[in-house]
């Protein structure tokens, strides 16, 4: 996962500078994990966040886009909540 690369394309995407920072991050660290690697059989893949982000409600924020998918995943997988983005953290610094 190339977390510079899925800043650069949810910032173009989602137009949140500050969430998207954010959530490359968590996005890295839950590809580093490898546990999505295992329940989906392929690597996480900017593409594969940004489809699965597009999926969410519309008047959703990215970090409310990032939390939909990732409680998405946890009903489906579990261990995929350690990942959220708080919704009470400024991410517009």
């Amino acid at each position: 996962m190339d977390r510079q690369e899925l800043e650069r394309v949810l910032r173009e995407t989602f137009d949140d500078a500050g969430a998207a920072a954010v959530v490359a991050r968590q996005a890295g660290d839950m590809a580093d994990g490898g546990q999505f690697d295992a329940d989906f059989g392929g690597e996480l893949t900017v593409e594969t966040v940004v489809e699965n982000l597009r999926d969410a409600p519309a008047e959703y924020s990215l970090a409310e886009r990032w939390n939909w998918w990732l409680g998405a995943l946890d009903i489906s997988h579990g261990g995929y909540t350690r990942f959220s983005v708080r919704p009470d953290v400024d991410t517009q610094s």
